[in-house]
């Protein structure tokens, strides 16, 4: 039953940020017209540096895809991570309002790599 769980939220997961990172190419989702001024200038600020935006898309993009395989998952969570953490960031220091999304996803991430330990014990043996 566990293996079913993850696997129905790690498909969501994934779909979640294949369709991120699609957006960071495309800009089919609009921009929420109630965004805070603080997080409004972040977000300038990102925008000026020409290659994070679509490196960043790439990188969910890319995630959100392996993420979908159990075979890549491990590999995924790993992928995924420091986007994760970014988006934890923003949200927890320029706008709380996205921790309610913000930190499920997180904890997601966090199990599906808790899960998959065995697989990245190998790097940390010397």
């Amino acid at each position: 039953m566990k293996q079913k769980i993850i696997a129905v939220v790690s498909v969501l997961f994934g779909l979640m940020f294949i369709n991120a990172g699609l957006n960071k190419f495309f800009n089919y989702m609009p921009v929420p017209e109630d965004l805070p001024e603080s997080l409004m200038q972040m977000m300038q600020a990102i925008m000026t540096i020409g290659w994070l935006i679509p490196l960043v898309g790439l990188v969910e993009f890319l995630g959100g895809i392996l993420f979908l395989f159990k075979k890549t998952r491990a590999l995924g969570a790993i992928v995924i991570l420091p986007v994760m953490v970014g988006i934890l960031l923003i949200n927890t220091v320029t706008d709380t309002s996205g921790l309610p999304i913000a930190l499920p996803l997180f904890a997601i991430n966090l199990w599906v790599i808790i899960e998959n330990w065995p697989k990245y014990k190998p790097m940390f043996q010397s």
